[in-house]
């Protein structure tokens, strides 16, 4: 009889965990998933024909096996799409691959476009320094802003905290400008009550020096191999959004003798003698049914973790860290328009001269939205009449249990759109045309509350020897989905060569050089 590995959560990291084992080892994977669901929180909803990306996800990477699994389930595309196809734009694509308007198994290479809309004026995201930055911003907010980036130069304040780090890089007057109220919307408190963690693994090396330096140094570069990670100008896409590549891979896993369980919820986690898991208790479709394996590889979230192996394994000291860990949900309100107000002044070709961008960081602090997503921009094919119509989505974060989180789908979808006619965006509430509301439990790990302890509960959670953590929220770490896919790798690698040390997995993307200048060859 042949080993098994159990896999908590259908999500990207699980998906990739079990295509792993599959392709590499003859131990069978068998994958537990708490909902209906493929792809966790990069799963992507389809409404009447237009389809969600739930966040936002760029496929982006410099971790070469990622990007070569990601080619492996949907390779490149060699045509151009639609939009490029109907505008003339012509990118670099290789000779051989599909043509997305021929099949739908097609990654497409896609234009980076974020900007900060504030006081109902766009702004580069990150801040450039060029005249347009300064015309917006004024007169007196410019000084400010150059006076405060000098003082940062001379005076480096200790990072305790997501402010200081923030200030240590853009000046306190950048700051108070472009972030403090939006990381504030973001995550339900303040910046100084938030670890620079955060900061090292999202912004890691970005700061204004090195966004002026790319800007002077961008005629003389060729791809993204020396950009950093928050200035990247392409990224790949999947036709129809990432859930699709999610869907594709657990069709392979499949395929390859593999099992997907859905509607399976992990209630517990039952240790033996020599405390390594025996078995797992699962909730499927209202029935618990019991699930043994020789490996756990768990993508669920640490506090759900917890809370299955009970305080009495874990010790009080552990249970209460890991069950206090904070988490920010998120909501999604989906909105079908003929136009937009806002209007595009940049020189990039759009279809019907839209605004260029993925993203919209909305700054005014009148209004609880935090971004504003274009999903014509994602991908022409995820709008159902792309010619005609603009899709896009209003995201805002929450906690569960809260006034947003508890109001009707009929209530908190008026006020979006309402909060959307008050920065400008569309003329009136008459503009929307059809809209959707999606709720995301547990979306992003917080780095505050009892996070700085988090260790101790690591270090626990180290010492089952055949339970492996992968994953954004099997981590309690902000990943992105190369990420959660190379822990995932790391957990593969180590169960195959039997090696006792996990610290490779948790060692993923705490580099703060990871998402800097990938090394040349």
């Amino acid at each position: 009889m042949g080993k098994k590995a159990l896999i908590i959560g259908a999500g990207p990291a699980g998906l990739t965990a079990a295509y792993e084992l599959l392709k590499h080892s003859d131990i069978h994977p068998v994958i537990l998933e708490c909902s209906g669901d493929i792809g966790g929180i990069s799963k992507t909803v389809s409404y009447h024909g237009n389809r969600i990306d739930i966040g936002g996800h760029r496929f982006f990477t410099k971790d070469e096996k990622v990007n070569a699994l990601w080619q492996e389930i949907m390779p490149l595309q060699s045509k151009p799409s639609i939009d490029d196809l109907t505008l003339g734009i012509e990118k670099d694509l290789p000779r051989e691959g599909p043509d997305p308007e021929k099949t739908d198994d097609v990654m497409l290479l896609r234009r980076r476009v974020s900007r900060i809309y504030f006081n109902k004026h766009f702004f580069d995201y990150p801040i450039s320094m060029k005249f347009a930055t300064f015309r917006n911003m004024g007169f007196c907010n410019t000084m400010k802003a150059g006076f405060g980036y000098l003082g940062s130069c001379v005076h480096k304040r200790k990072e305790t905290n997501l402010e200081n780090f923030y200030i240590n890089r853009f000046g306190k007057s950048l700051y108070q400008m472009f972030f403090e109220d939006y990381t504030e919307k973001v995550w339900g408190v303040h910046p100084r009550n938030i670890s620079a963690s955060w900061g090292t693994q999202r912004v890691k090396g970005l700061s204004l020096f090195k966004t002026l330096l790319n800007a002077l140094t961008k005629p003389f570069k060729h791809g993204n191999k020396h950009t950093e990670t928050s200035l990247i100008e392409q990224f790949y896409y999947p036709k129809k959004g990432p859930g699709q590549l999610y869907e594709e891979m657990a069709k392979k896993v499949v395929a390859l003798g593999g099992e997907i369980v859905m509607n399976a919820e992990v209630t517990k986690v039952i240790l033996d003698k020599d405390n390594k898991v025996e078995k797992l208790v699962v909730n499927h479709n209202g029935v618990d049914e019991e699930f043994t394996g020789d490996y756990v590889i768990s993508s669920m979230a640490i506090k759900d973790l917890a809370m299955a192996l009970g305080e009495d394994k874990t010790g009080k000291e552990v249970y209460d860290i890991a069950t206090n860990l904070p988490y920010r949900d998120f909501i999604t309100v989906g909105l079908l328009l003929d136009k937009l107000k806002i209007h595009n002044t940049t020189k990039i070709k759009t279809l019907n001269n839209l605004v260029p961008d993925n993203w919209i960081y909305v700054q005014d602090r009148g209004v609880k939205m935090g971004r504003i997503q274009i999903f014509n921009n994602w991908s022409p094919y995820m709008v159902a009449d792309p010619m005609h119509k603009v899709w896009i989505g209003l995201e805002y974060f929450c906690n569960e249990g809260d006034e947003m989180w508890n109001s009707s789908d009929e209530v908190f979808i008026k006020k979006a759109v309402d909060e959307l006619v008050s920065i400008g965006v569309i003329d009136s509430p008459a503009d929307v045309l059809d809209s959707a509301k999606f709720r995301i439990k547990k979306a992003y790990p917080a780095y505050f509350g009892t996070y700085d302890k988090f260790d101790e509960v690591k270090d626990y959670l180290n010492t089952i020897p055949n339970l492996y953590c992968v994953g954004r929220n099997g981590q309690h770490r902000y990943n992105n989905m190369d990420h959660s896919m190379a822990s995932a790798m790391e957990a593969v690698d180590i169960i195959i060569n039997n090696n006792p040390d996990h610290s490779k997995i948790w060692s993923v993307n705490t580099d703060q050089s990871y998402n800097e200048e990938k090394k040349q060859k």
